[in-house]
């Protein structure tokens, strides 16, 4: 399966504990991160400073489903399962 273009949910989502340009902290859950263009489009997508946890989600049926609130709500589920 390959990610929706424009959905982002992975990149909103998601927290990134890891240096990002732009975000040398990472980025906390549910933050849009600073690398998504406003058409929802990553800059850094095949770049080596792409963080490692971006390159690792792949996109699938079980976590994106048909649409993008689908997606959205999987992750959200997904990340608040794991924190302490």
């Amino acid at each position: 399966m390959e990610c929706r273009i424009g959905c982002a949910a992975c990149c909103i989502v998601v927290s990134i504990s890891s240096s990002i340009p732009g975000m040398p902290e990472g980025k906390p859950a549910g933050v849009r991160c600073v690398q998504l263009t406003d058409d929802n489009k990553c800059k850094l997508f095949g770049k080596p400073e792409r963080p490692t946890v971006c390159s690792s989600l792949k996109a699938s049926i079980e976590m994106c489903g048909n649409e993008n609130s689908y997606a959205f709500s999987y992750l959200e589920a997904l990340e608040k399962s794991t924190k302490p």
